[in-house]
């Protein structure tokens, strides 16, 4: 990462909020890593994060350590991740790269992020050459055009909630009633609907497109789970984190155009609960696949 690419990322840490092209910019920073030695990569933090670093963050961010130790021609197919232990903004995170795997059609790649000498993530990809083979997909459900929807701050408008004076590189639009407000109608929503899409544009890097989209994958996928209870991050006593992640990518995309986040969560126990989303481009196309299991207690 050079000086400029490091002071614009951390230039999330000195922002009020804002949204468009120049934080957009400072989140491709955020995924432009330093290469410090062969296989190892170093990744800084916005310190806007209070408790721990974003887990859309840290994927994203050993998704491109990953990929950069692959040949261009190989785009990643899926991803299985664990989150260890809640990050430090304050620091820098080390991304080591394990080679697992160089075959004549697939590529296997292991990485584990560190602070503080322990690992708080690890993530194991797949990439693959492009071939041709049999198609079908699942249809996108019938849902209004982003275009016609309100803004996120606009959903906001007099909730205290997190979204308020914190920089936002991705425009989100939700279809169905965010939870905050289902909170108070009394409504246990089954599923949650979001249109997504990076504020600005991001050029013609596959990968920047796929660590952009893992990024978002992260940012209202337990909303579901909480939302079948009525209760919300902010406004209730929710103590939550993500457990795991995995990530199916079927067919290319481009993560500066809208795409519709569809999730639901089948099932809650043991303070844990399960989601899973279905990312479609605006065409229809079903992009990708998320599965994630969070800890959620609700006290």
């Amino acid at each position: 990462m050079t000086e400029m690419a490091r002071e614009a990322a951390t230039g999330l840490d000195r922002d009020t909020g804002g949204s468009g092209q120049p934080v957009l910019d400072k989140l491709i920073a955020l995924l432009d890593l330093e290469k410090i030695e062969e296989n190892i990569f170093r990744g800084v933090s916005p310190a806007h994060s209070p408790v721990r670093v974003f887990g859309g963050q840290v994927a994203g961010q050993a998704l491109v350590a990953a990929g950069r130790t692959v040949p261009a021609e190989r785009k990643v197919h899926s991803l299985h991740a664990y989150f260890i232990r809640g990050g430090d903004p304050s620091v820098p995170i080390i991304y080591e790269v394990d080679r697992i795997r160089d075959g004549r059609s697939f590529t296997t790649r292991r990485v584990v992020a560190i602070q503080h000498g322990k690992a708080i993530f690890s993530l194991s990809a797949s990439f693959q050459t492009d071939e041709p083979g049999i198609e079908h997909a699942e249809t996108m459900p019938d849902v209004p055009d982003p275009e016609s929807l309100p803004t996120l701050m606009e959903r906001a408008e007099g909730f205290s909630i997190g979204h308020h004076g914190t920089p936002r590189p991705i425009d989100l639009r939700y279809v169905n009633d965010p939870p905050w407000i289902t909170r108070e109608t009394g409504e246990h929503p089954a599923r949650n609907q979001v249109w997504m899409r990076a504020d600005g544009k991001l050029g013609d890097e596959q990968l920047l497109h796929v660590c952009v989209l893992t990024y978002a994958s992260d940012m209202t996928l337990l909303d579901s789970v909480l939302a079948r209870h009525g209760v919300y991050w902010d406004l209730d006593k929710v103590l939550g984190a993500s457990l795991d992640h995995a990530l199916w990518f079927h067919r290319p995309f481009r993560a500066d155009e809208w795409f519709l986040y569809d999730s639901a969560s089948p099932t809650a126990s043991g303070a844990r609960g399960l989601a899973t989303g279905r990312f479609f481009a605006a065409d229809g196309t079903l992009i990708a696949t998320v599965v994630q299991e969070g800890l959620l207690r609700v006290l």
